[in-house]
């Protein structure tokens, strides 16, 4: 049974033994998501590579599983739809599918093996492999070379991120889920960084957030969004739009304070996490005063120097971006147009 969208006519999936094919486990918040490698068999996109995202049936993991795989194909649904055309930083959904034992299958096109949380870890990974050849220091050249390679990398990833969140917000959807491993790369090669296309994916816990949706009242996936939009003295339709939106752009603070750092320090030094609790618990939210401690700490120097770059451009974005008062943080668009990811700030 379709599952209700299908892209450009009718989709046949090569099954084959499907036991054949990679697979990986990922979770979505209680439900546990396999990811399969395929391809179109028949059609006019015949030979396309595809991604299949697989939610368990609600045997094995409730209705809540069946709500997020048709969250997800909604959202994607909707945004393909748009008379604009579709955004290049969104992952492209083909098509979707329920098997008889109730598992919702959505096909993706295959864009891209990793994700950014695949980026930081591999080069934070050769970052400690070079130190620990403990041979004589990199010439001062091929340093300031490498420092820049990765650089414009960093900040072409950010930048389509965050334009697919533009296409997002500017479409009333939120995100709700953006981190590291909800962006898709084409490529992790620094030196191929000028080819870079990043794609948002993970939409399972998107959020309609057009007046008349916001009028109906709250959704399973909105109603813990709306009870903190009202504990942030955000009631109106258009208060509660404008801190979802504020949301999303904290969570996408938060990626790119993930990407400053973890890709320019050595492998273990910083995580995802160890940095919320530095920025949310310990400094609460004072960005330069994070700043002023990173300094004091030679192995978070690399992060230091390049969101230095710019006169500080990458600290005060970053600050813009996790303001405590949600009406103070700027718009998708805004960042996306920084003068940070814009400007040579090399």
């Amino acid at each position: 049974m379709l599952l209700g969208f299908q892209s450009g006519g009718d989709l046949e999936f090569s099954s084959g033994d499907l036991g054949q094919l990679r697979v990986q486990d990922v979770g979505e918040g209680s439900v546990k998501i396999r990811l399969y490698e395929g391809r179109i068999a028949q059609g006019p996109f015949k030979g396309t590579p595809v991604i299949f995202k697989v939610y368990p049936g609600q045997r094995a993991a409730g209705i809540e599983a069946d709500m997020m795989a048709a969250n997800e194909l909604n959202a994607h649904a909707f945004l393909q739809s748009s008379s604009e055309g579709i955004s290049k930083n969104l992952l492209l959904l083909l098509g979707g599918f329920e098997t008889k034992t109730g598992e919702q299958w959505l096909a993706f096109r295959d864009n891209g093996k990793y994700s950014a949380a695949d980026f930081a870890k591999a080069t934070s990974e050769k970052i400690s492999r070079a130190r620990s050849l403990q041979e004589k220091p990199w010439n001062p050249f091929e340093q300031a070379q490498a420092f820049k390679r990765r650089t414009y990398f960093v900040i072409r990833l950010f930048q389509g991120a965050m334009n697919g969140l533009a296409y997002m917000h500017n479409h009333e959807r939120l995100h709700q889920s953006l981190g590291p491993a909800s962006v898709i790369l084409n490529t992790i090669v620094e030196r191929d960084a000028v080819y870079l296309v990043p794609k948002l994916r993970d939409l399972a816990f998107s959020v309609d957030i057009s007046f008349s949706s916001l009028e109906e009242g709250p959704s399973t996936f909105s109603e813990d969004l709306w009870r903190r939009a009202s504990s942030a003295g955000a009631f109106t339709p258009m208060e509660r739009r404008s801190f979802g939106i504020a949301d999303d752009i904290y969570e996408a603070g938060l990626l790119f304070a993930y990407l400053a750092f973890v890709p320019f320090c050595e492998a273990g030094i910083m995580d995802g996490f160890s940095l919320q609790r530095l920025l949310e618990s310990t400094f609460k939210l004072d960005v330069m005063a994070t700043r002023e401690y990173c300094l004091a700490d030679d192995r978070l120097l690399e992060a230091v120097k390049f969101l230095d770059l710019g006169d500080a451009a990458g600290w005060k974005l970053l600050q813009a971006m996790l303001n405590p008062d949600f009406r103070k943080r700027p718009i998708a668009e805004a960042v996306a147009n920084h003068r940070f990811l814009t400007a040579n700030v090399l």
